[in-house]
């Protein structure tokens, strides 16, 4: 769980309405650029006129006519015109988007006296939401930080319980604005503390104190982990209950039922003080907005005529491009432009948009040669709030089969090319297939707008489409031109065949670790995690890593009991079945956390040790490694390094490997999942992981070998070979059937970023000095993990230079993994464009790097030819030559390229 403010789940719908293609109407006579507006509050009509001149003749209008736009419902103006004025419309589209700002405010936490005996504890928060406090408390007695349920007297109304470890109640808000939850404490009971977290339910986020959760201690003993509130600073809690008889194996209900049954006079309590503490706090706030596009094809000019409309308040700014030649890569138009725009970097243009005068948005228009393909454009608020639609540009189309297609070199060379009688015949015949297909799905928009009962029409016409369809394949394949071998095998080195491997998945993966370390907490993180699917996929991520789904004597997953009970703290068997599928529904395939290297035992042996399992894999002690002497294996030795919580599996017996095949068989088969992120993978030979591969035949698995770099005096080594070989030895034991976290870049990022020592990212080689640099396709690169950081900080990235290490690892080859936390906080728009920009640029586990400075404060490289980036202070710009540079992403000390 992280305490960074996070961002709040966009929700993107695409809303598309009836277009028309232009059939040569004359009717539409749009204004010009010289816009004047009047728009009223009581009929909000926006009246656009034509201004009188040569520039209103210029693009073809004609000047008697005025085009009116009213404000719909949802306060989107709309252009009202006859239907023939509709035909000219060759696309129109409501954009759904959602600007995303930061909200300050502050959490607060009171204790105060009520009345003699009654005092009450109040949690708050300033910033509008739907806030819920989870919580619990210790009793005395308690060992351990595990949280248990508060009596039923102390529970404020709307509470409810989840599970047997905590509760929740939501916050109400108050007349001044702020949202509060009271909580009654009993001064005859045993707690000894109360603990809780803050949870925005609109958001998903858990806010936290110092990294931890909020404790407020009720006695004089709690130890302070830095989390306490009160205490700390003198105000005092109540006295120590010194007389309650403290009884170890006794769990916490069982002595406060003991210390209700006792006299009061067995407890005594000091005098109380009342405090009050604020900690700030921030939080991403979505507003929805909409932007309108309408494209129209002049009939007098044969110009394109773009409108675009938004709601978003303050300067809107377009920033735009055109599209020629079939691609969707960004060129300038020849002038005119309209008011007010500028040249950026010769790449693009900048085009402010005319506020509307009663403040509800602003508009512009565009005039554009008829010849263009299409218009690309983002959405510019300021330095640092960008829009686009789902991760991709808007773009507006303009071609139809009515246009005349761009004439490209290869089209002006084809005119002087006879067509054969066949060919001739064939795109004849399939021009008239299309026209009827065209022509069956506007009478389904008719039928739609006439509100008839059409649906046995409608699936007639469906039917037809069909048949049309598979006529015009039949005719496309009897025209293909067969291929000789040797054009085949030059076809294939232009374009490489994907192949799936699960070391490497497609090669274009990038994952996401789907939780941290309190996930658990609320009892329902699968349900909580499926409303950031639609998301997840937008932003561009491929894999999604579950936490471990099974039984476990920890609530994180990780001490795993009966491997076929998938009912956890994270949710129930079915919460996760629908969480997998609704990943797949949007494109992201999933992967299970495999803990098999160690399992804990359901009973004892005859000497009291816990080496007996129980459950549908009931394993004796022979299921135990013989070298671990903490619980008495009968098995063989380990392959690898023994995990001392519990016992670790000897895998070398028949028996244990074909119970976990059939289990990750039974798992993919029943839950869905794709693949595996295998835990603790050091504990035993990569050998038994191909096995294991081979028979669960996963898409994609990787695994965590972590263990120590090399350190001299204190100080991180230049030269890891060592580390990683280690690493890429069990790669290889593998047979390169799964990847392996990349722990050595992670661990050199480390000294290079928090030290100023960037020229540690270059080997002796000239190569990066990870895994990535040895052995990429099966690096799984990574900044930060439920682990490393979270509210465990094993082995925290330096604070600050989360952004630097990711512009490394998603600029680089290997198979990039981002952290939940990170996504979900500030650094969500930085994330965000450099998802875009790997996935626009097609950088995979296997792009090539040719590092172009590492010194002292400054590392540049430069990846397939067509990307640059360099992290650190230092300066760099990319090499002038036959390619031509623009920015395409930049924070503190990194910058992104892409060349044109």
């Amino acid at each position: 769980m992280s305490t960074v403010p996070i961002e709040s789940l966009l929700h993107h719908s695409h809303l598309r309405h009836n277009s028309r293609t232009c059939r040569g109407t004359r009717s539409f006579s749009p204004c010009s650029l010289n816009l004047r507006s009047r728009f009223t509050s009581s009929n909000k009509l926006l009246v656009l006129n034509s201004s009188i001149g040569s520039a209103t003749s210029a693009l073809g209008f004609r000047s008697s006519k005025s085009v009116v736009i009213r404000a719909s419902s949802s306060d989107t103006a709309v252009v009202e015109t006859s239907q023939s004025e509709s035909d000219d419309v060759v696309f129109k589209e409501n954009f759904s988007v959602q600007r995303v700002e930061k909200a300050e405010g502050k959490i607060y936490v009171r204790l105060k006296q009520v009345k003699e005996n009654d005092w009450e504890l109040s949690v708050g928060c300033s910033i509008p939401g739907k806030w819920i406090l989870h919580w619990g408390v210790s009793y005395v007695g308690d060992t351990g930080s595990e949280w248990d349920q508060p009596p039923e007297d102390m529970r404020p109304p709307g509470s409810f319980a989840i599970k047997d470890y905590a509760i929740e109640t939501p916050l109400e808000k108050l007349s001044e604005g702020d949202f509060e939850v009271n909580i009654n404490l009993n001064l005859e009971s045993s707690v000894a503390a109360l603990s809780f977290v803050l949870k925005d339910v609109e958001t998903g986020a858990w806010y936290q104190h110092k990294g931890r959760d909020f404790k407020v201690p009720l006695v004089d003993d709690i130890p302070d982990n830095g989390n306490l509130i009160g205490a700390k600073k003198g105000f005092g809690t109540i006295g120590q209950l010194s007389n309650i008889p403290l009884k170890q194996e006794k769990s916490g209900v069982e002595v406060e039922k003991e210390s209700k049954s006792a006299p009061d006079s067995t407890i005594e309590r000091k005098g109380l003080q009342e405090f009050y503490e604020e900690m700030p706090i921030s939080k991403r706030v979505a507003d929805d907005n909409s932007v309108s596009v309408t494209a129209r094809k002049c009939p007098e000019t044969s110009k394109n005529i773009v409108s675009i409309e938004t709601d978003l308040p303050g300067d809107v700014t377009v920033h735009w491009g055109v599209c020629k030649n079939g691609s969707k890569r960004w060129e300038i138009p020849s002038e005119p432009y309209p008011e007010e725009t500028s040249l950026f970097k010769n790449k693009a243009l900048r085009t402010r948009l005319q506020r509307k005068e009663d403040g509800t948005g602003s508009f512009g228009l565009f005039s554009l040669d008829g010849k263009l393909e299409g218009l690309c454009f983002v959405l510019k608020l300021n330095e640092n709030t960008w829009l686009n639609y789902r991760g991709e540009d808007f773009y507006v189309p303009f071609l139809t089969s009515s246009s005349s297609p761009v004439e490209t070199e290869a089209a002006q060379v084809s005119e002087h090319t006879p067509k054969t009688d066949k060919e001739v015949s064939a795109s004849a015949f399939t021009d008239e297939i299309i026209t009827e297909i065209r022509n069956l799905a506007i009478d389904i928009s008719h039928h739609k707008n006439q509100k008839t009962n059409v649906k046995e029409v409608q699936e007639n016409i469906l039917q037809e489409i069909e048949k049309l369809a598979a006529e015009a394949y039949s005719i496309f394949r009897s025209t293909t031109p067969t291929f000789t071998e040797e054009s085949i095998l030059e076809s294939e080195d232009e374009k490489p065949e994907i192949k799936i491997s699960s070391g490497t998945g497609s090669g274009f993966e990038i994952l996401c670790q789907g939780f941290n370390w309190e996930s658990h907490k609320s009892g329902r993180w699968y349900l909580e995690l499926q409303e950031k699917a639609k998301e997840l996929a937008s932003l561009g991520f491929t894999v999604l890593w579950l936490p471990p789904p099974t039984e476990s004597v920890s609530p994180e997953g990780y001490m795993p009991k009966d491997l076929y009970n998938l009912n956890s703290r994270y949710g129930t068997i079915d919460e996760l079945k629908d969480t997998v599928r609704k990943f797949h529904k949007v494109g992201i395939r999933v992967l299970g956390d495999a803990v098999l290297n160690h399992r804990c035992a359901h009973f004892k042996n005859q000497n009291g040790v816990w080496n007996l399992f129980g459950g549908r894999l009931n394993w004796d002690d022979r299921a135990v490694v013989a070298d671990d002497p903490h619980f008495q294996g009968r098995g063989n030795k380990s392959s690898g390094d023994n995990f001392h919580a519990a016992p670790n599996i000897d895998h070398s017996q028949d028996f244990v490997r074909k119970d976990i095949k059939e289990w990750l068989c039974w798992m993919r088969e029943e839950v869905g999942y794709d693949g595996w992120r295998l835990d603790f993978v050091r504990g035993f030979w990569g050998g038994y992981v191909k096995d294991y591969m081979d028979a669960s035949k996963p898409y994609f698995a990787v695994g965590e070998y972590w263990d120590s770099l090399s350190y001299t005096y204190g100080e991180m080594d230049y030269n890891q070979d060592a580390h990683r070989q280690r690493i890429v030895d069990w790669i290889n034991a593998t047979s390169g059937a799964a990847g392996a976290f990349d722990v050595t870049t992670k661990g050199i990022l480390h000294a290079a970023l928090q030290k100023c020592e960037y020229w540690r990212l270059s080997d002796p080689k000239g190569k990066p000095p990870g895994v990535v640099g040895w052995w990429p396709s099966r690096a799984v690169t990574f900044i930060e993990n439920h682990d490393t950081g979270s509210t465990q900080g094993h082995w925290r990235f330096p604070e600050g230079k989360e952004m630097q290490g990711y512009a490394y690892i998603l600029t680089h080859p290997g198979t990039p993994a981002v952290f939940f936390d990170h996504i979900f906080s500030d650094y969500h728009s930085e994330i965000a464009s450099l998802l875009s920009l790997r996935n626009r640029q097609k950088l995979h586990c296997r792009s090539e790097v040719n590092i172009d400075k590492s010194e002292r404060d400054v590392y540049a490289a430069i990846i397939d030819d067509k990307v640059a980036m360099k992290i650190g202070p230092g300066h760099y710009e990319p090499p002038n030559g036959s390619k031509n540079w623009f920015v395409a992403v930049e924070g503190r000390d990194y910058k992104v390229w892409e060349s044109s």
